[in-house]
């Protein structure tokens, strides 16, 4: 909640609130979003909605993809490289009051993690074999456990709501060898599409390390990612060409019998990124029937399984969406010429506002300048009042925000 009085033309800000220029009352420019040489603050002259730097250091600096929350407190973790070298990255938090930086990770080695607990106050990652997590208050670091997988590889990928287990998955020397043979994305991403490889759902308890091997399927299993209020439930999905696959399955991690969320149900239907809302019943997915054509949000009550689909146009199509924390409207990147919708309109971030069975939307950022080959990737700031993205407009990475 921001307080604001007048008192001899002086603002006085609560606290607690998001003040993405400190305290000075200043001018903000109106401006094209997006050149080499963007300020700190503007208004986008196309939407008339302000933006703000949150990321106010040189260097690359990357947000979380979209379903995994970067926040811990009124701070919002990322990935930043070491100066202008994007080959070595760390972690850094920026507070969302007073936009100050720190250095949260100092590790001899890159670190780069989106596995962060604001029930716990830690980040968790990956050096090898080793898993690790450092407390982003104190930033001492612990080790948790070294995965023994054989001849395979084991990578974690999220950790649950309160902080006590960890979801990764572990592969098979076979696939790996697919990898190194054939790198280009194209290539590996059609081959195990047709032939995927036995792949294992694991979990590591945070405190002790104790690993539990729960589901093993010939699938490409991929895309993890625990419910936002039960700290069992872990959604999967079955990974490749989303129109050969059904892709959106939950499971029980101390009951594991997979639930499939969505059944496709034309030729070249295809439903995916998708993301468990905030309230924690439901499942939130891009859904087009079929591909390409007709284009909607889809929504399903994980308990009953009711699914409901929201009408939008190809214009106002986005690679990702994520829903506001009361999930009263939904937010959306954009897409580029050349992404699924084909559009040949210009690419915005997007505002989705429930209206009986479609949505109506609203422009928040012209991206035209924006190459989606980094997708933005949206997030909701904690006190709802922001969107925050990723752009590359100014010639490198870093994350921004526009005021709702």
């Amino acid at each position: 909640m921001i307080v604001i009085m007048k008192r001899t033309k002086k603002l006085i800000i609560c606290a607690l609130a998001f003040i993405p220029l400190g305290l000075k009352a200043q001018s903000v420019p109106i401006m094209e979003t997006g050149n080499n040489n963007m300020p700190n603050e503007w208004i986008d002259r196309d939407t008339g909605h302000k933006v703000i730097k949150l990321t106010r250091r040189a260097g690359d600096n990357t947000s979380f993809y979209f379903h995994n929350n970067p926040f811990i407190g009124n701070e919002m973790l990322f990935a930043g490289s070491t100066g202008y070298d994007t080959k070595d990255s760390q972690m850094y938090a920026v507070n969302l009051s007073t936009l100050d930086i720190r250095q949260i990770t100092h590790e001899s080695f890159p670190v780069r993690t989106e596995i962060a607990s604001a029930a716990t106050h830690e980040i968790f990652f990956q050096h090898g074999d080793s898993v690790f997590a450092t407390n982003t208050d104190t930033g001492q670091r612990r080790f948790i456990i070294r995965i023994e997988v054989g001849s395979g590889h084991g990578s974690i990928n999220c950790v649950n709501c309160d902080g006590t287990l960890l979801a990764g998955v572990f592969s098979t020397a076979e696939e790996d060898k697919l990898f190194r043979d054939y790198p280009a994305r194209n290539d590996w991403f059609n081959m195990l599409t047709d032939h995927p490889y036995e792949r294992t759902l694991f979990t590591i308890d945070t405190r002790t390390g104790k690993t539990n091997r729960f589901y093993t399927e010939v699938a490409w299993l991929n895309h993890l990612q625990f419910s936002s209020r039960d700290p069992h439930l872990l959604m999967f999905c079955h990974e490749g060409q989303w129109h050969r696959v059904d892709r959106i399955w939950n499971i029980d991690v101390t009951n594991p019998k997979a639930k499939l969320m969505h059944k496709r149900t034309m030729e070249n239907e295809i439903a995916g990124h998708e993301w468990f809302g905030a309230l924690g019943n439901k499942i939130y997915f891009d859904l087009q029937k079929p591909k390409s054509k007709n284009f909607f949000i889809g929504r399903v009550d994980i308990a009953t399984g009711d699914e409901q689909d929201f009408r939008i146009s190809r214009d106002e199509w986005s690679v990702h969406f994520t829903t506001s924390w009361d999930e009263s409207f939904i937010v959306g990147d954009g897409g580029n010429r050349i992404s699924v919708a084909n559009s040949d309109k210009d690419q915005w971030i997007f505002r989705y506002d429930y209206d009986g069975d479609h949505m109506k939307t609203t422009k928040l950022v012209n991206m035209k300048n924006h190459d989606y080959r980094l997708e933005p990737n949206v997030h909701f700031s904690p006190n709802g009042k922001w969107i925050i993205f990723r752009a590359n407009f100014e010639g490198h990475t870093d994350v921004y925000a526009v005021e709702l």
